[in-house]
């Protein structure tokens, strides 16, 4: 099946000095980025601007989500350098907001938790003034995993919600929308002052009133941040696009979002989970 033909609205023109002198310097440090793994449209703009999401475990995940572009198949070990050398990039790229995420890990004991918190205490440590943000999997559910991370005390926690519940069997087939949303509710109820954070995908043939429903049972898991963006399809062998969303009604999404009680919501069609992070942190820090 050919890939559908983007709408005017989804065009965007890349960078490819900016990418390439940002992926020289991620390769000196062995590090990846979300943004290159996902193929994230967003990457020539966040490249130039001299931003970037870290991806660490590796970029090969356990994982067989029909939505995303990232490899699959066996990993390879964790990097024990990968905590220093994402402070040293960081450092070098003058972030103030510096966002994580991960492949998941199955494979590991703990999913990859300790991990993420050696990453974390590395930045807290040499980037004092800045902060964290962690895009995590779901730990297939552990709480000791999700503790793990917060006692290194990221200001937000992200797990994405990524679809409505009804589609999830052919989007996400090896995750659950209850665990998922457990872990968001976990997040607020162990307490700590960490901003809970998730995403969701349009586009792959949920409703609207599906996707309403969704902000009820993330408003009622205490969950502070959405964001909400177009699926686009990576490839002939992931899962198809159904419609490409029209950016009146991202906006729509977005009223209703804050109207029902989110602390803030991005919506757009080149939304995603990391993209512009740093202006939800900072609507964060606004209020009391």
């Amino acid at each position: 099946m050919a890939l559908q033909r983007k709408p005017e609205w989804l065009k965007k023109k890349m960078d490819p000095a900016a990418i390439a002198e940002m992926e020289g310097m991620l390769r000196s440090l062995n590090l990846h980025t979300v943004c290159e793994g996902a193929n994230c449209p967003n990457r020539g703009e966040c490249f130039k601007n001299r931003t970037a999401t870290f991806m660490i475990l590796g970029d090969v995940c356990t994982r067989n989500c029909r939505f995303c572009a990232v490899c699959k198949g066996r990993p390879a070990p964790v990097d024990p350098m990968e905590p220093d050398n994402i402070a040293t990039a960081a450092q070098q790229l003058g972030l103030r907001h510096i966002v994580i995420t991960s492949v998941t890990r199955d494979d590991l004991p703990d999913g990859g938790a300790a991990h993420f918190a050696e990453c974390i205490r590395a930045l807290k440590e040499r980037m004092p003034d800045s902060t964290v943000e962690v895009l995590i999997p779901d730990f297939r559910g552990s709480l000791e995993a999700l503790q793990t991370v917060m006692a290194a005390l990221p200001e937000i926690i992200n797990h994405n919600i990524e679809t409505v519940p009804r589609l999830y069997p052919a989007v996400r087939p090896m995750a659950q929308y209850e665990r998922s949303l457990e872990l968001l509710e976990r997040v607020k109820r162990l307490g700590g002052g960490i901003y809970s954070k998730t995403g969701i995908m349009v586009g792959l043939g949920e409703t609207e009133d599906e996707v309403l429903a969704v902000m009820d049972d993330l408003i009622a898991v205490g969950c502070d941040i959405l964001t909400i963006g177009q699926y686009l399809q990576p490839s002939r062998e992931h899962i198809a696009i159904a419609e490409f969303v029209h950016p009146d009604r991202f906006e729509k999404f977005r009223r209703i979002g804050l109207e029902k009680g989110f602390k803030y919501v991005a919506s757009g069609p080149f939304v995603r989970s990391s993209y512009n992070a740093i202006e939800g942190m900072k609507e964060m820090m606004k209020r009391p």
